[in-house]
């Protein structure tokens, strides 16, 4: 039997998810799997003979995860930009029939094959920025065929690149014009037919909604969480984002994996996440692109013990900004993260907003995906907003790229 290939790296600085360690370490795959982390004062390399050398010296970071993104979709929405920058609001544009309904019109028009090849320059400036792992979420098809497709474009998109894809059903993420005056017959689709379509072909790891005063009421949002909870999905939200309606909390009471925005978050809602062990996505991008002013609660949640994610939200009309790096220096200047508590919000958090351990962290037994960069600390990440500066990315122990 032909033995597993070993990678060797040495005199890494790491930062492992949560934290730099302390001293220069040799990093040693095995397949796609950590085996060994060790202390260079300690390392033996007499053990390791038969491992390749894979690279010496600079910062050696989980890959990044992207937990929150919406990049399968049509068209764009500049015009938007435009008019919001002549003083018009998100609100104002939805109302008017902007906003995430126009994105749904070109959405809808878009066959497979056109949204998957919109979709992957996207995915791959994200991956080149240091992306393994990237949620991607439906809710610009709003209804079962055309969110279904959206799901299925998601799928190709992991298999045509080397990135870990997680898809997210967000049919509850606008009110489609079809059923403009029946939100509540709309819930019903996504509850009677849209959900059970997509665990029937498998397309969906979570269940989302959008919890809003110009989306869906708390009590329509707990009938699609009932219904996920059902079918085996867990389930994110977003919530609180230009409003309190209490979405948080009641997305913490069905155990939601995160809630995201939460820029209006009150105490009672910090509160249930905290019992839930829900994890918080902060989304800089879409604060800065709609040039919001109500901040998240940061110093509540640092003082709650709530894990901080951080994300793109990459999207046509709030967040149409696709690159992590940008995300952990926006989230340092724009919401006084520490660039310890920025990076951990790109790894080891964000991974847990996704349910999951395996990956987002330098330990022994997880997934080797791996991230290795010119500089010579990792809050230099956070510092500065620079491309090229990723040596080495390694998705599921594999060197995809190198330079």
């Amino acid at each position: 039997m032909t033995e597993t290939p070993r990678q060797l790296w040495r005199d890494m600085t790491v930062f492992d998810g949560m934290q730099e360690l302390p001293e220069p370490m040799a990093v040693i795959t095995r397949g796609d799997r950590i085996e060994t982390l060790c202390p260079m004062h300690e390392f033996d390399a007499s053990l390791f003979q038969d491992a390749h050398d894979a690279g010496r010296g600079g910062v050696m970071t989980p890959g990044l995860v992207d937990c929150h993104t919406h990049l399968v979709f049509g068209g764009n929405r500049a015009d938007e930009f435009e008019r919001r920058l002549e003083g018009a609001s998100y609100a104002e544009i939805a109302k008017a029939g902007g906003g995430i309904l126009s994105t749904v019109r070109a959405t809808r028009e878009a066959g497979e094959s056109e949204l998957l090849e919109l979709a992957l320059p996207r995915l791959q400036a994200l991956i080149d920025d240091g992306a393994t792992t990237v949620e991607i979420k439906s809710g610009y098809g709003l209804n079962v065929a055309d969110e279904l497709k959206m799901l299925r474009v998601a799928r190709r998109l992991g298999e045509r690149l080397p990135v870990r894809v997680v898809t997210t059903l967000l049919g509850a993420h606008a009110l489609p014009p079809e059923y403009q005056d029946t939100s509540d017959a709309y819930i019903d689709l996504v509850c009677d037919e849209m959900i059970p379509a997509a665990v029937a072909e498998g397309l969906a790891d979570a269940v989302d909604v959008f919890c809003e005063k110009i989306a869906f009421s708390v009590t329509q949002c707990e009938r699609v969480f009932q219904t996920a909870e059902a079918h085996g999905l867990p389930i994110k939200a977003h919530t609180e984002q230009l409003s309190n309606l209490g979405g948080t909390a009641m997305a913490a009471r069905h155990g939601a994996l995160s809630a995201d925005h939460i820029e209006y978050l009150d105490e009672a809602g910090i509160t249930a996440m905290a019992d839930a062990d829900s994890v918080a996505v902060i989304l800089p991008g879409a604060f800065h692109t709609l040039r919001e002013t109500q901040k998240p609660p940061i110093e509540a949640l640092r003082e709650a013990g709530i894990p901080i994610a951080v994300a793109t939200d990459a999207n046509p009309g709030s967040s149409p900004l696709f690159q992590p790096t940008l995300m952990l220096n926006l989230a340092c200047t724009l919401f006084r993260l520490t660039p310890r508590e920025a990076l951990a919000g790109m790894t080891a958090h964000g991974a847990q907003a996704l349910g999951s351990k395996e990956f987002g962290r330098l330990e022994v037994g997880a997934l080797a995906d791996l991230c290795v960069w010119d500089i010579q600390r990792p809050a230099e990440l956070a510092y500065a907003v620079q491309p090229g500066r990723l040596r080495q990315r390694v998705f599921q122990g594999v060197i995809t790229h190198e330079r």
